[in-house]
């Protein structure tokens, strides 16, 4: 499990597959309170053919660190890791937060990002009045009923309720200075007006049932990319876990279709 040493932090990552051939190596960046594993079932598949890392961003699993104050300085981190291990460019693969991370990164580098992966993620949150209100108020609670209650929206209806409160407890390790600010850097991303800057060939995949999300600002946000492809599929928030299957197909096709 090696680590690097980042402004303090020691962040963990795995480095697998061939580094030879194969293509641009990916890269998977998770969301908010979740870790690496989250991306277990994709990691697998690729890993077999080409160069795949994946880490447990700052104050996340078995990473350490806390002082984040927004997204940018998590980008940051994962250009860190990528230029220890000396990878110049990369495709980008992001769920949630990580989506929003790594749109950060390319904006501010362009030239490093062969391709990018958008998983149940959005440039900018828009609330209606009515869920603003719930949201501002659901901060107000103990600290693990506000973890318990957001990741168990994140699911579409049916999904396990054992697995459920499995990533409920993963989500109530981290952090609350963690937790709480990177919360408030989420409902404050906003690159929604730059978007049109973005050059690289994107995937947008997104959950019908997303509710954490809405689908519809997906689709906002699909408007005014120059290049993206949309998927929708048949779930909820948690795409890489309710989903595996599909997801991976869909990341296959794209980053191995397109040129």
């Amino acid at each position: 499990m090696p680590q690097l040493d980042v402004d303090g932090a020691a962040l963990t990552y795995d480095d697998e597959g061939p580094r030879d051939g194969g293509g641009v190596p990916l890269v998977f960046l998770h969301g908010w309170t979740a870790n690496r594993r989250r991306w277990d079932h994709q990691v697998a598949h690729f890993a077999e053919k080409r160069r795949v890392v994946r880490l447990d961003l700052r104050g996340h699993g078995d990473s350490g660190g806390s002082g984040v104050r927004t997204i940018a300085e998590l980008a940051t981190d994962v250009l860190a890791v990528l230029d220890h291990l000396k990878i110049e460019r990369f495709v980008l693969v992001g769920h949630s937060m990580g989506g929003m991370i790594s749109q950060t990164i390319a904006l501010a580098h362009p030239e490093r990002v062969d391709r990018m992966v958008l998983v149940s993620s959005i440039s900018r949150m828009t609330y209606s009045r009515g869920r603003g209100l719930l949201m501002a108020a659901s901060t107000l609670v103990p600290f693990k009923l506000f973890v318990a209650t957001n990741i168990q929206r994140a699911f579409a209806p049916g999904y396990p309720r054992e697995e459920i409160r499995e990533y409920v407890r993963t989500s109530a390790d981290t952090p609350r200075e963690v937790v709480m600010t990177l919360y408030g850097a989420m409902r404050s991303f906003d690159v929604l007006d730059r978007l049109g800057e973005i050059r690289t060939p994107t995937l947008l995949v997104h959950g019908y049932h997303d509710i954490q999300l809405p689908v519809t600002q997906m689709l906002r946000m699909a408007k005014a990319y120059p290049d993206a492809v949309v998927r929708i599929l048949d779930a909820g928030h948690e795409l890489p876990v309710e989903k595996p299957a599909e997801l991976t197909a869909a990341l296959d096709g794209f980053v191995t279709d397109r040129p």
